[in-house]
């Protein structure tokens, strides 16, 4: 049974939260506070984290920050902020997802166990990956849609890998320079968006109305998880 650790500052919607979790099939631990969270974190190793960002004792982003120096834990992000730079602040930091208040508990239901099926994959001991009509063969880097054969340039590839490997996980366009070059650099991010067009144009039935590789506006790029 999967552990979620639930850290908001609202009673009622850790109550609320916590009743959809457990009657999903979770095991639920929670906490109101920052320190708690980590506390939590190193005691009861949970599965999944979601993590409301604004706390009386700290911010969550500073706990997802901690966080990701010794782990990479699964972290939902739970807010009330709109704001773009905070989406793209936690995403930059790991996060895995996001939601924004106010949500319907059967939506975040569904987002964590997505996020717990993307990490399973990620971890996953193989060398081939299938999301939908999409498979990658890692070892000869080959690519086919639908069982026809898709040719794609080294980074191309690297970039369609990374998002296959946690198909439904927004990317920022950072996160993508990053996982192809290992360092990200802002003046390059719109480099990410010519690949993009690239990969739609030989992977997509119609490129301009993507199935497969989507766009989040304001945030970055998703692959369609369609298993």
């Amino acid at each position: 049974m999967p552990t979620i650790l639930v850290v908001d500052d609202s009673a009622e919607i850790l109550r609320l939260t916590t009743d959809f979790l457990v009657h999903a099939g979770f095991r639920v631990v929670s906490s109101g506070t920052a320190d708690g969270a980590l506390r939590l974190v190193r005691t009861e190793r949970p599965d999944l984290l979601i993590l409301d960002l604004g706390l009386p004792d700290g911010d969550g982003l500073d706990v997802a920050r901690a966080i990701r120096r010794t782990s990479d834990l699964p972290i939902i992000m739970l807010t009330a902020r709109t704001e773009e730079s905070d989406t793209l602040v936690g995403l930059e930091l790991g996060a895995d997802d996001y939601i924004t208040k106010p949500f319907s508990p059967r939506e975040l239901v569904a987002r964590v166990r997505a996020v717990l099926r993307r990490a399973e994959t990620a971890h996953a001991p193989t060398n081939v990956i299938s999301v939908g009509g999409l498979t990658l063969d890692v070892d000869r880097m080959l690519v086919t849609v639908e069982g026809q054969r898709v040719d794609l340039t080294p980074t191309e590839f690297q970039l369609l890998s990374a998002m296959a490997r946690q198909p439904g996980r927004v990317f920022t366009r950072a996160q993508l320079l990053d996982a192809v070059h290992g360092v990200a650099f802002e003046s390059y991010e719109r480099a990410i968006d010519a690949h993009v067009k690239n990969i739609r144009r030989k992977l997509e039935p119609a490129p301009h109305t993507p199935r497969y590789l989507l766009t989040v506006f304001g945030v970055g790029y998703r692959l369609a998880d369609d298993r």
